[in-house]
């Protein structure tokens, strides 16, 4: 599983012109990436570090905060462009497989405190935000 988690000072994703989940205060926005090895270990690894990581103002995390957290599922952090001149997205999980574990991520989130707001999976999402500092950070499960 990978996450690309940035601290923002707002952020939403509009879906055919809704805005279906936004962050008017400063937050994490986290974009979520599946692969096929991933399990509960890695649900609950990840959940774990978005919220506890101290990546906010002050070395603060989102838990010591309460700040709340945008995530959008993004299978394309499994792409692989080494090669040629058009990715391929075979590492990344399908999304009878990814669906139920960005779910699992989110409630994972939830059950440890947070306040999350979602993307549509699967959709063409538009994603919006203001990156504070700016500061971004890559995770991968172990």
């Amino acid at each position: 599983m990978r996450a690309v988690l940035q601290r923002v000072s707002s952020a939403s994703v509009i879906v055919d012109d809704e805005v279906v989940g936004q962050l008017s205060s400063p937050g994490l926005l986290a974009y979520l990436g599946v692969t096929h090895a991933d399990g509960p270990e890695q649900v609950a690894w990840m959940a774990r570090k978005i919220w506890e990581l101290r990546i906010l103002p002050e070395e603060r995390s989102a838990a010591d905060l309460g700040a709340p957290v945008l995530m959008v599922s993004q299978f394309t952090l499994y792409g692989d462009a080494r090669k040629g001149r058009r990715p391929t997205w075979t590492a990344a999980a399908p999304g009878p497989v990814s669906e139920p574990l960005y779910d699992a991520v989110c409630t994972e989130l939830v059950r440890l405190g947070a306040t999350v707001e979602r993307g549509v999976f699967g959709a063409q999402m538009e994603v919006r935000s203001v990156n504070d500092g700016p500061f971004t950070v890559l995770l991968e499960t172990p």
